[in-house]
C-alpha cells in the first residue's frame, strides 16, 4: 500500500507564522494583517471574507514581494529532506492550505507532488477574488479526496499534518494525524503530537508507527 502525506502550511510547515503574514510584511502591512488574523481566529470572518480583505490589502503586490516572502519565511527544517524520503518510499506528499494558491504552489519547487491553496488571481492582481475558489476546512477534505483518486489511495492511507482548529475536519477524515506545534484543541484529536522546528522529527513519529498506518 501507498501513503499520501497531507501537509498544512500556516503554522505547520511554517513556524509561528503564516503566508498572509509574510506577504503583508513585505508590503509594510503587518499591523493590518494581524487584525485580519485576529478576526479570523475569533471566527468573526470566514475564509472568503478574509481572502477578499487580504486581496484588497495587497493591491501593490508584485511577484518579487511573493518570492521575498517565501524565501524569508520561518520554515521548519528538513521539509525537502522529508519529501525526498517520501518520494523514495514510493509514497506521495501534498500541501493543502487555506492560504493563497500563488504562494502555496511555490512548494512544488521543494518536491511536493501537489500543492493546493485558495485560488487567487495571478499577481499583480487585475481581477477580484472568486468566492468559489476559496478553500474552507471542509474544502480541504474535498481536495484530499481528489488527491486520493489521483494517486490511487484512500482516506485510510492518508496522514495529515496540521496545527489549528480549522484542520479538525481533515483530522477526523484521515487514518493518521500529526499535530505540529498545534493548539490544544487539535492536539487532543491527533494520533501524534510534535513540538519543535524540524519536520524530520514529526515525520519520524509516523515512520515509527508505519505498520499501524498500513493496517488502518
Amino acid at each position: 500500500m501507498t501513503l499520501l502525506h497531507l501537509f498544512d502550511l500556516d503554522g505547520t510547515l511554517m513556524y509561528g507564522s503564516a503566508a498572509p503574514v509574510e506577504i503583508s510584511r513585505q508590503l509594510g502591512l503587518s499591523a493590518e494583517i494581524a487584525e485580519l488574523e485576529r478576526a479570523f481566529g475569533a471566527q468573526e470572518m470566514g475564509p472568503h471574507e478574509f481572502s477578499v480583505a487580504a486581496h484588497a490589502m495587497w493591491a501593490e503586490l508584485t511577484p518579487a514581494h511573493v518570492r521575498a516572502a517565501f524565501d524569508g519565511a520561518p520554515w521548519l527544517t528538513g521539509i525537502r529532506e522529508v519529501w525526498q524520503e517520501i518520494r523514495e518510499r514510493g509514497d506521495y506528499c501534498a500541501v493543502v492550505s487555506l492560504s493563497p494558491s500563488f504562494f502555496v504552489e511555490l512548494l512544488l519547487e521543494w518536491g511536493a507532488h501537489a500543492a493546493h491553496g485558495s485560488v487567487f488571481p495571478e499577481v499583480p492582481f487585475t481581477r477580484p477574488v472568486d468566492a468559489a475558489g476559496i478553500l474552507t476546512p471542509e474544502g480541504k477534505v474535498t481536495v484530499a479526496d481528489r488527491l486520493c483518486a489521483q494517486f490511487g489511495v484512500s482516506r485510510a492511507d492518508c496522514v495529515a499534518y496540521a496545527d489549528s482548529a480549522t484542520d479538525a475536519v481533515l483530522f477526523d477524515a484521515v487514518s493518521v494525524s500529526v499535530a505540529v506545534n498545534a493548539r490544544p484543541f487539535l492536539a487532543g484529536r491527533a494520533t501524534h503530537v510534535y513540538e519543535g522546528r524540524d519536520l524530520r522529527e514529526a515525520y519520524q513519529l509516523v515512520g515509527a508507527a508505519r505498520p499501524e498506518v498500513r493496517a488502518s
